[in-house]
Order: structure tokens, then sequence, then C-alpha cells
């Protein structure tokens, strides 16, 4: 086998391994993890199921792959913010960020909320041990701009649920807001909710609205 065939094949089976996890992403949004099933990915993706089982072997492993791809796609600019930056940029961009996944990947923000209502079952492995590093990490950072007087807020984990739960009301309770609003939120819409979300926030904190945000 050549080397541009190799290539070529390594192509289509990324590509084919993405479509994959898109549909399955969709399906696992709407059905949840029980009620979806392998033929339904595979109808989403316009593949046949041994394609599916053939990447991915199992729901369960499918599943897990769609967590890891949101954990990862979820790294932002505060996952390396540092002591010594400017904390009214770092929270803005921030909330920023997790608004923006919000808007453009509301079925991710949907499954993540579900498996956390669940109980975690299927991230107890990967993402207890990361996640409490990443949490002490970020704490740590906000803790210390609070010490030095950098911010005013009584707490540094409520700091964040507070940024999480308000972020993430926007995907996983859509549905609601558009009930309530008579009408689907469009990107101009989300850019006053962030807006909204980072003044509250920082101003809560304390801390000047970095001009952009204002």
């Amino acid at each position: 086998m050549t080397d541009n065939k190799i290539n070529k094949e390594g192509r289509i089976g990324a590509a084919n391994k993405q479509l994959i996890l898109n549909a399955a992403e969709f399906e696992f949004a709407k059905h949840g993890f029980k009620g979806t099933r392998i033929q339904q990915v595979a109808d989403r993706a316009c593949l046949p199921k041994t394609n599916v089982l053939y990447y991915f072997k199992s729901k369960e492993n499918l599943y897990l792959a769609v967590l890891q791809q949101i954990l990862d796609e979820w790294n932002s600019v505060f996952d390396h913010a540092t002591k010594e930056d400017d904390p009214a940029e770092v929270l803005a961009k921030y909330i920023a960020e997790k608004m923006e996944f919000s808007l453009t990947r509301p079925d991710a923000s949907r499954i993540f909320a579900l498996e956390i209502i669940n109980g975690a079952p299927n991230l107890k492995g990967f993402y207890k041990e990361n996640n409490v590093a990443w949490m002490e990490g970020r704490v740590e950072v906000v803790q210390y701009w609070i010490e030095t007087g950098k911010i005013q807020t009584p707490n540094a984990y409520y700091l964040l649920y507070h940024i999480w739960a308000c972020c993430q009301h926007y995907a996983d309770f859509s549905a609601q807001i558009t009930h309530l609003q008579g009408k689907q939120m469009g990107e101009s819409e989300f850019e006053e909710a962030t807006k909204a979300i980072i003044s509250l926030v920082l101003k809560g904190c304390s801390l000047e609205i970095p001009e952009k945000y204002r």
C-alpha cells in the first residue's frame, strides 16, 4: 500500500469518525443515552451501521467519545489564566466563550447537563480526576485575586458555579426561553445576553467592564 493511499484512507476515516460524532451528539441530546440507537446515529450520518461499529465498537464507546470531545472543546482562555492576569479581561472572555458555546453547540451542552443530572456515571474515570484538578487550579487563581483585593467576591467556587449556571442556561433551557419570548434567540440576542451576564458578574465583583463588552 502506497503512502498516498494510506493518507487518503486516514483522511476518509477521520472524516467519517467526525460525521458519526456530530450525528451522535444530535441523537444523544435529543433522546438521551438510553433512548439513542446506533442505527439512528448511522442514518443521521448517512453511513452504514457497520461503519459506526467499526470505528466505535459499541454505543457506550461512542457516547464516551462524544463526552470527551465536548470536554476537549470546552477548553478556554481561562484554562491558562494566571494570578498576574487582569481578572476583568479573563472573566469577561471566559463568559463570552461559554455563551458562544451555548449558541453554536447547544446539543453538546445538553448532553453534558443530562450526564451530570444523572450522577455522571460515564464520567467517573477521566472526568473526576481532570475536572477536580482543573477546578483546584482555577480556584487558586481566583482566590489570589480575592486575597490581593483585585476582585470582591466571597467565594471562588460560587463565582464559577454562577458563571456556568448563567451561560449554560441559554443552551440547556433554550426551549423555555423560546416559549417565554415567543421566538428563538439569534446571534444578536446572544450578544446582548452575553454583555448582560458580563455586566452582572463583573459589577458584582467590583470590576470595570472592558470596553469590548460594554
